[in-house]
C-alpha cells in the first residue's frame, strides 16, 4: 500500500524562484532516501473562498502564491524512516526555508490513498 505526505504553502511571488531552488534540492535528498515522487505544484485557479480555500487555509496575501505539494512512498512506515533520514541529511538544513517562506502557516499531514487510478 502506497502513503502521501500533502503539504500546502503560501509562498511570496517575489520568493518562488529561491523556493523552487530548494525545492528541486529536497526532492532530490528525499528521492535519495528512497521516496517514489517529490511534486511541488503551483497555485493556478485557486480562488478565495468566502469560508474555506486553499489561499485562506494558508493565511496567503495578495502577494503570495499558494504551493500545493506531495512525496509517495511504499508505506508508512517507510515514510517514517525515509523522513528520520532526510532530517538527518547535513545537505538539508530545516532553516534554509525561514526565508523563503513562513513555515508556521505550512498545513502538512500524511495520508493512506483511498482510490489510486
Amino acid at each position: 500500500m502506497s502513503y502521501v505526505d500533502g503539504f500546502i504553502v503560501a509562498v511570496p511571488k517575489k520568493n518562488i524562484e529561491a523556493y523552487k531552488a530548494l525545492s528541486a534540492k529536497a526532492g532530490a535528498i528525499w528521492k535519495s532516501h528512497g521516496a517514489k515522487d517529490y511534486v511541488e505544484c503551483v497555485a493556478d485557479d485557486v480562488p478565495y473562498g468566502e469560508l474555506t480555500s486553499f489561499p485562506r487555509a494558508v493565511q496567503a496575501t495578495d502577494d503570495e502564491v499558494v504551493v500545493f505539494s506531495w512525496i509517495t512512498y511504499d508505506s508508512r512506515e517507510q515514510r517514517d524512516e525515509i523522513n528520520a533520514k532526510v532530517i538527518a541529511d547535513p545537505e538539508l538544513q530545516v532553516t534554509e526555508c525561514l526565508d523563503i517562506f513562513d513555515a508556521k502557516r505550512m498545513i502538512y499531514g500524511g495520508f493512506v490513498p483511498l482510490l489510486w487510478l
